[in-house]
Formats: C-alpha cells, structure tokens, sequence
C-alpha cells in the first residue's frame, strides 16, 4: 500500500493565544551554573564588594576610627581642664566665705548674699547648715543686674525643697562632688564645718563647661565628617589609580578567557605590557606570573594544534589512498560473485562477506575523509536552505529502509529558511534518523518535526527538561536541556499499509489552502503574543530540527559521550547493523560548521536529538510544497 499522511495532534504557536505559548528554549550548563551563583549571591543578601570599594572602606573606616579617638580623648581632655577650673574657683571662693570680713567689712556678712557678691559665677548655689545638720538659710544667684549694695538681695533666688534635699546630701569632708539640682542642672559642690557656726554649702554651676564642650563635639563632628568625605573621594581616586595596572592585567586575562581555544589553531598573542610587569611590585608579579602562564599555554595549544593537524593530514591522506583499494576490492568481489564461472556456496558467501565489508570499510573511510576536512575548516557550500522539504525527503528515505518504524512528521506553515549547506544537512537528517531506526525496535514511533526557537538560555527551568539532557554546539561545548519550542503547522503521520494520501492542517483549514497562510503555524506567533496584540512580530533567531522516538532510551552512562567518535551503546549490534560510530560524530561537526548546536534529551521511552541553526531569512520563493496531502517524497534541488 502506498505511504500515507495521517492526522498527529501536534502543540504549535497557536494552540494558546497568550504568551505561554511560547517557547522554552533550553539552559546551557554556564548559564545554569551563573543562575545558581547569582541565587547564592541574593541568599547571601548583598553582592561582594570590589577591592576598590573594600580598600576606600577600610580606610575611611580606620580615619573614623583615628578621629573618635582623638576627638575622644580631646573631648574629655578639655572637660576634665574646664572642671578643674571650676573645682580651684570653688575652693577659692569656699576659703574666702569661711574668712569673711565681720558686719563693718567689706564684703556682705549675710551668707546669702555671698553667693551674689562679684566674682562668684550666675547661678551660684550657698546654704548654710547648722549643727544638726539642717539647712537654715539658702539661695541661688541670678543675672539681675546690680546697681548698688542695696539691690544684692534681689539678685538671689531661693531654692525649692528638693533642691535642698540634694544640697544636704552632699558630704561634709570639703572635698568637691557633682551633683544634680533638679531643675537647675548639674553643678560642682563643697561642704565644710564653720566651727563657728555650723557649715556650708557652696555650689558652681557646671552649664558653661558643658555648652563650652558641646561645642567642641559638635565642631569635631563637622570637621571629621568633612574629612571623612574628604578622605573618601581622594581614597577612592587614589585607589583607582593605583589599581589601574591591576585592572590592564585583568583585561587582558579576560581577553584572553574569551579566546576560542578550545580547537584549531590560536593564537595568543594577548600579553600584560611590561610596564605592569615589574616583578618589583605586586601587581607586577601578578602581570609577570601571567605572562609567563600565556607563554605556557601558547606553547601548548600550538603543540596540540601541531599534533591535530599531522593526525587529521594522516586520516584524510589515509581515507583519501584506502578509497581506490577499496573500490578495487569491491569490484573484483562483486565480478567474481557474478561471474560465469561456477563457484560454491562456502564461496560465493565469502565473496559477499567481503564486498559486505568492504562496502562498510568504505563508508567509514568515507565518514572519516569527512570528518578530516570539517576539521580542517574546509567551507561549506552555503546558499538558503529550506529545512522542510528535506526532513521530509530524510523522513521518506528513513521509512523505505525501516518500514517497521512508524515515521511522523511536523512541519511549520512558513519556509524554515537557514544559510547552509544542503547536502551536509541533509546528511545530518540522515544520520539522526538512522541513528533512530537502528537502535530502537521494531514498532517505534519516530516523529521529525521543525521548529521555531533555538537554544537561549532562559532564565527558568523548563517543565520539559528530562534529567539527562545534553547539548553540544559551537563554538563553546557543552549545555544542558532541549528546547520544546512552538509546534509546527502541519502534522503527518507515515506508517506501511494506511489509506490513501490525506492532509492536515491545524486548526481545522482545508488541506488545500495556500502553503503559508496565517496565522497558524506563524513563527511569528508566540513572539506577537508575548509582545502583545499590536507589538511589531519579532523573528526568531533559531530554527530547530528535532527527531524523538518513544524507544528505551539511552543509557545515563553512554549520554555525555553520544557525540563522541565511534562511541557505541552495544558494540555487537551497532557493528552487525553496519554502524561506524562516526555518524553522530559528524552530526555534531556539521552543526558546528554551521554556527549550531546539536543537543540530547533521553530518558527510558522518550529521546530527542535537536539540530538549532540560526535563522536566514528568505529571499526567494520556498520550495517547499503545499501543506496539504503529500502524495510522494519531495526531491532536493
């Protein structure tokens, strides 16, 4: 029965009008690793600082310290110079109150109006006690002014109870103590026997000594903040050009870090100038040590460059001379085997063998001439490619050799147009599906589908990331994840022995309406949705081939090397299904040569290998056919 194309259901750009349908493009290991430090960095809750930023820190922070301490000790310096002004004062005016002129002196006999006699500082607190101990007579001087010995008395105030009550508790040794007058302040205080008449009590205001230190603070304050300000701009100019050979070294390494070394021939001729290069400094050492590594490396890399290029000269130069003997042997197993002579059977069938080998040998010379020269930067044949007609020629292809595979396929409404090498990517179809029809069993569902969406790094996990996935593309190796990507537009199942040829467009259009009508399918699509109703469309920058069977998967172990030359998951049943274990080898390097990235997905009943080219936009009519019924393999150009 002829080949057939039946209804797949298949998730597309237009299956959801909102921007969840778009894609989720797969996470690369470096970006993956980035995420995990920056969650790190915000858990820790702060960036780090930069050696600029610690080195100003840290020295505005040790002038602060420097200036507390002086301002400190200068603070309580002066306070303790100002207190011993008022204590001597005190004591001073104490000894001339207890040797006071008689009522026809000079002075006031009243103890009162002692405190109000000049020389004694306003505010001036006296009581006198007697022999009991009780305060009899007490008062405060005010800033009256005095006109003549008359107007004394209403220059003193009397105190309040509790005033009184803290003047009693001072004690009666002569020596000076502070105390607290409520309502008045603090004040320095003397209380000492009269034998002659009980004792007293006299008492200094401390307000100006305390107004003259707060002052002082507050002056030092200003002129440590400005300094501090101060010190800060210049610390962080000088620092800055102090660090500026560190940051030319640092320039240079990350230039060289962004170096393409992992292949082909490098050359590094990055290098810290020798003015950062004094080995008598310590950014110098650092230079000098770098210099030194650089030379190292370069050393190496054109060592290995050396030693790839003798051995890919040695495989093309040996593909290339086994490719004639070969042929030859070939030929001749081939005429014998046919010949009119009569052979036997034990030789007719060695006869086979060896034109069966030889056949096998043939394609892996094959596979390693090509190899050899993709290696070697040979240019590819480039022109614009649509992706469409050859899956579906790789597809049809796939299906007459593993007619007990069921083969499906989803292709986008628009032209999937990329800058490649036809024949090269045809050869990347090719192998995939081989590599899918020979190590699943019979009765697999192989489905090969285009895509829009490459493989950006994205910023969340996709829910439709296995545990196993790899990538590998250029120029930089390894990623993790396959991107899902908006479905196609036109879903077609071929399997042995269905009706007659039928089409099917999602969405329910007629199977014969114009190839790229949109919206569905659109690759535009998710990107307008995300951008919003009357947003401008954004292409995308990826197309993306995918081949996905529901076989038993690949084994964890053999998933990082899968892209490895003549890596194999059964040794004995890849070499007796005639496999070399080049070809996914070769899909890698082709991808790579065209600036792609090949990934893996596999997990027990679900593995996708996925091609990611960058997106060509197209300038001539596709050759694409119609999205309806599909009668017949399409023919490369």
């Amino acid at each position: 029965m002829p080949a057939a194309f039946e209804p797949t259901p298949a998730p597309g750009p237009t299956s959801a009008p909102g921007p969840t349908s778009a894609p989720e493009p797969p996470r690369s290991a470096g970006a993956a690793q980035g995420r995990a430090h920056a969650r790190r960095a915000q858990r820790g809750g702060r960036r780090p600082w930069s050696l600029r930023t610690r080195l100003v820190v840290s020295a505005v922070a040790l002038i602060a310290v420097v200036c507390a301490v002086i301002g400190t000790v200068t603070t309580l310096a002066l306070q303790s110079y100002l207190q011993g002004q008022v204590d001597d004062d005190l004591r001073a005016s104490v000894g001339r109150f207890l040797n006071k002129p008689g009522p026809a002196g000079e002075l006031p006999r009243d103890d009162v109006l002692f405190v109000a006699s000049p020389g004694q500082p306003i505010g001036t607190v006296g009581a006198r006690f007697g022999q009991g101990g009780e305060i009899s007579t007490s008062g405060k001087s005010n800033d009256s002014p005095m006109t003549n010995d008359i107007d004394v008395d209403s220059r003193v105030d009397s105190l309040t109870g509790g005033q009184r009550k803290a003047l009693a508790a001072v004690p009666l040794d002569g020596q000076v103590h502070t105390i607290d007058l409520p309502g008045l302040g603090g004040y320095r205080a003397v209380a000492q026997w009269d034998h002659r008449e009980g004792g007293i009590i006299l008492a200094f205001p401390l307000d100006q000594t305390q107004e003259t230190v707060n002052t002082l603070i507050l002056v030092e304050f200003c002129v440590a903040a400005a300094g501090l300000v101060a010190a800060g701009i210049a610390g962080a100019a000088m620092v800055g050009i102090s660090l500026r050979p560190l940051r030319r070294v640092a320039a240079t390494a990350t230039r060289v870090s962004e170096l393409p070394l992992h292949s082909g021939e490098v050359a590094l001729r990055e290098r810290v100038p020798a003015s950062e290069a004094d080995p008598r400094t310590e950014v110098g050492q650092v230079g000098a040590a770098l210099n030194r590594m650089l030379g190292h490396v370069e050393s190496a890399l054109a060592a290995r460059q050396e030693s790839e290029t003798r051995v890919r000269q040695f495989v093309a130069d040996a593909s290339h001379e086994l490719r004639t003997p070969l042929a030859s042997i070939r030929g001749y197993a081939e005429l014998t085997r046919r010949g009119r002579e009569e052979i036997g059977p034990d030789t007719r069938h060695a006869l086979g063998r060896v034109e069966s080998e030889a056949g096998r040998m043939t394609g892996l010379v094959e596979d390693l001439l090509l190899l050899a020269r993709l290696d070697a930067g040979r240019p590819l044949e480039c022109a614009e490619v649509d992706l469409s007609p050859l899956v579906v020629d790789a597809v049809s292809d796939a299906r007459a050799v593993g007619s007990d595979h069921e083969w499906r396929l989803e292709l986008p409404d628009e032209p999937a147009v990329v800058h490649g090498d036809d024949a090269r990517l045809h050869q990347v179809l090719v192998n995939l599906l081989a590599n899918a029809r020979t190590h699943t069993p019979a009765g697999t569902t192989v489905t090969a589908r285009v895509l829009w969406g490459g493989p950006q790094a994205s910023p969340y996990p996709s829910p439709y990331l296995a545990p196993h996935g790899l990538s590998y593309g250029a120029p930089y190796g390894l990623s993790y994840g396959v991107p899902p990507g908006p479905s196609s537009g036109v879903s077609a199942g071929m399997s042995p022995g269905t009706g007659g040829p039928r089409g099917h467009r999602k969405g329910g259009s007629s199977p014969y309406a114009p190839p790229y009508a949109p919206p569905y399918g659109s690759p535009y699509a998710a990107a307008r949705a995300a951008a919003g109703a009357f947003g401008p469309p954004q292409p995308p920058s990826y197309v993306s081939l995918e081949i996905e069977d529901d076989g038993p998967g690949i084994p964890p172990e053999l998933l990082p090397h899968v892209f490895e030359r003549f890596a194999r998951g059964d040794a004995s049943r890849s070499r007796g299904a005639g496999s070399t274990g080049l070809g996914l080898a070769i899909v890698h390097a082709v991808v790579a040569a065209h600036d792609g990235q090949v990934t893996v997905d596999s997990v027990p009943g679900r593995t996708v290998f996925g091609v990611h080219l960058p997106v060509h936009p197209p300038t001539r009519p596709s050759t694409r056919p119609s999205t309806g019924a599909v009668s017949k393999p399409f023919t490369r150009p």
